[in-house]
């Protein structure tokens, strides 16, 4: 595994902590604005990930394929980018 990969992967181990603290807020009675602003966060951290793995898969298609082949699966990955929201 790649020191890329392992920095993604504890992003989302963290952010899976985040989750799970949502979800505690939610058993001990929280307020709507409490829990909404952490699931925001965890969103956000989501968001980051999906960034970070795009990043990565850019740099993999850079260095193994042809110039348009890259081109047009980097495009693929930054369109997906654009659904995430």
């Amino acid at each position: 595994m790649s020191e890329r990969d392992k920095a993604i992967r504890d992003r989302l181990r963290r952010t899976e902590g985040q989750l799970r603290g949502v979800l505690r807020m939610l058993d001990e009675g929280r307020s709507c604005e409490e829990i909404v602003t952490q699931l925001l966060a965890v969103r956000a951290a989501v968001d980051r990930a999906a960034v970070e793995v795009v990043l990565a898969h850019a740099d993999e298609c850079l260095a193994t394929f042809p110039p348009e082949q890259a081109r047009a699966a980097i495009g693929r990955a930054v369109r997906l980018l654009g659904r995430v929201s």
